[in-house]
């Protein structure tokens, strides 16, 4: 587990722009399972989160259409609720960082790691921002 003094920082990146901490597994259930969309970051220390999973998220957010819930957990700190979140993303092997995107209780958009790292922050945001379109945009009737 690493030191709370580090990590702040990196979840206040997140919290910033409206993030909710899931500090328990039912916290992470209750989120998860919700109806809507609901944004889940598995935040870390790892380099790759800094360089681009953070900031690509936080400019994915800028865009038009977006989640209606932005939920994290945090790697490494956040144990038991990490690992609650992991069960929701099954089949996919752990990954942190993550980004998941969830509507109506179901997982329908996943980057994991190895889309995040080398990637830039800006890829990153566009390939949310594509996700964003085709599962938050309201339904035209």
């Amino acid at each position: 587990m690493y030191p709370e003094y580090i990590v702040e920082p990196m979840r206040e990146e997140l919290r910033r722009v409206g993030f909710e901490e899931l500090r328990t597994p039912e916290a992470v259930d209750a989120a998860l399972k919700s109806e809507g969309t609901t944004l889940l970051v598995v935040n870390s220390v790892c380099g790759c989160a800094a360089a681009g999973a953070r900031p690509g998220v936080v400019q994915a957010l800028a865009h038009g259409v977006k989640p209606q819930k932005l939920v994290t957990v945090f790697a490494g700190n956040d144990k038991e609720a990490t690992q609650q979140a992991r069960k929701h993303l099954i089949p996919y092997p752990p990954s942190s960082p993550a980004v998941a995107l969830f509507k109506d209780g179901k997982l329908v958009h996943l980057l994991e790691r190895h889309h995040i790292e080398g990637r830039s922050p800006e890829a990153i945001a566009a390939n949310l921002k594509m996700a964003f379109d085709r599962y938050c945009a309201p339904v035209a009737v």
